[in-house]
């Protein structure tokens, strides 16, 4: 099964070859890190004694599960600071910001291409002790190896997605008598499957998992440490305040072709409170330049970020200090910024919710106690959209225009928004444990391979 799987894997990169020379020749995107996923180099680990202790292995995907990650794995390196703490992540961007938010870890490293000869040569480099996996990335020829070599792997703050769990039934449909036992045999390398609600840990076992090693375990998102006042927000608060901007209105992690739609629920905004600043985060980098030719043609004045000189920063001589009144929208085009901007907001979109996306975390606007504004497409959170709203905690819209409404009848009743913002806060802090949970199991894992 695993070498017939290898054969689609290869073919598959095949089929995309051209792609990814076409990507990685204009942008670096693939070629930058084709070495580490190919496990041939990886030189944060060639800097570290050659006698070690096994390495606590965490694997983040990307943005999202690299923060829901930061306070496991710091709490990991307190708890065994003898044993080497190794971040690994998918995508450039991941890779970025657990390099910023993660500086205690020993080293920041690419995940391997799930071929044998690559997961063998990771492995190698690594030496883990146990491998953490932060939601659900299964791997099978990672997994395979991690299970022959006896090094345990626990999933933490797992889930499957509607999208996924109906592809993976359409599937089984003609594929069954393949995919089943494949994926049985896959996950019974896995030594714990901490799930986030009942429905997800149901869905795991669906899959093949051991039905004695899955467990519902709460959402790891929910204990995120909450960052403090960063220097673009302490300087976005104090320009608006000197200029009498409000209200300031973060659409975070706005995903491609939202970004008009965001702009269209601020406009709303606009109509009845002239000085209302947009605050626009596109998820990737990708869509920077997309974005601001968006806000162009929507005619309004923006700034972005990378032009915006804080204290202490120096920058080209067209840099800015200032937001000048005809400034109706910020570009956030930088990463790792969006979540202390929330400290400040008075109305939150949460992006990837006006198309269909799936939508992006509620709980950084939440957190902070502003209320979460998201549009009819939060698949991806279904069960935390639904808590929210249930609690009156959030409020879900059908389009951008309704979003915009909503940001007006919030910022008229102030009781109201204070109520709701109060309720999400409540919900966030209640809804906290995943983390200690996930703790024990990694314990557990470690003091039985250790026997």
């Amino acid at each position: 099964m695993y070498f017939l799987y290898s054969i689609l894997l290869g073919a598959a990169a095949l089929l995309l070859l051209p792609y990814w020379l076409i990507r990685g020749l204009r942008d670096g995107k693939y070629l930058s890190n084709l070495s580490q996923r190919m496990g041939f180099s990886f030189p944060s680990l060639d800097q570290l004694p050659a006698e070690r202790a096994g390495a606590i292995w965490v694997h983040a995907v990307s943005v999202g599960e690299t923060l829901s990650g930061v306070s496991l794995a710091r709490k990991l390196k307190d708890t065994y600071p003898q044993r080497p703490l190794i971040i690994s992540t998918t995508t450039i961007t991941g890779q970025a910001l657990a390099r910023e938010r993660m500086p205690f870890a020993d080293a920041v490293i690419y995940f391997p291409l799930d071929w044998k000869f690559c997961v063998r040569r990771a492995i190698n480099a690594v030496r883990p002790a146990i491998v953490v996996i932060l939601e659900t990335e299964i791997w099978p020829n990672f997994l395979h190896e991690c299970g022959r070599r006896g090094i345990p792997t626990v999933f933490v703050s797992g889930r499957i997605s509607d999208r996924s769990f109906s592809r993976f039934q359409r599937y089984c449909g003609v594929f069954g008598f393949f995919l089943r036992p494949f994926f049985r045999s896959a996950l019974s390398q896995v030594s714990a499957l901490l799930m986030q609600t009942e429905k997800d840990a149901e869905r795991i076992r669906t899959y093949g998992a051991r039905a004695d090693r899955v467990q519902a375990s709460g959402n790891l998102k929910y204990d995120m440490e909450l960052p403090g006042p960063s220097p673009l927000a302490e300087w976005l608060d104090a320009e608006a305040k000197r200029h009498g901007r409000w209200p300031v209105i973060v659409a975070g992690s706005v995903v491609a072709t939202e970004e008009p739609l965001a702009l269209l629920a601020f406009g709303v905004v606009q109509g009845d409170y002239r000085k209302a600043l947009l605050v626009l985060a596109p998820r990737k980098p990708e869509r920077f330049e997309a974005a601001a030719e968006f806000i162009e043609e929507s005619h309004r004045k923006f700034i972005r970020r990378s032009q915006i000189v804080l204290p202490g920063e120096t920058n080209g001589a067209s840099a800015l200090t200032s937001i000048t009144d005809d400034v109706t929208v910020i570009l956030v085009d930088s990463i790792g910024e969006l979540a202390s901007l929330y400290r400040i907001a008075d109305g939150a979109l949460v992006g990837g919710s006006l198309v269909e996306s799936g939508g992006h975390n509620l709980l950084e606007p939440a957190a902070f106690g502003k209320v979460p504004v998201f549009g009819p497409f939060m698949q991806n959170f279904s069960e935390m959209a639904e808590r929210f709203v249930a609690a009156g905690a959030a409020i879900q819209v059908e389009n951008p225009e309704d979003a915009g409404v909503e940001w007006i009848h919030l910022l008229g009743d102030p009781e109201k928004n204070r109520r709701m913002g109060e309720a999400a806060k409540n919900l966030v802090t209640e809804s906290r444990g995943a983390m200690d949970r996930a703790l024990q199991a990694i314990a557990k894992q470690l003091a039985g391979a250790a026997r």
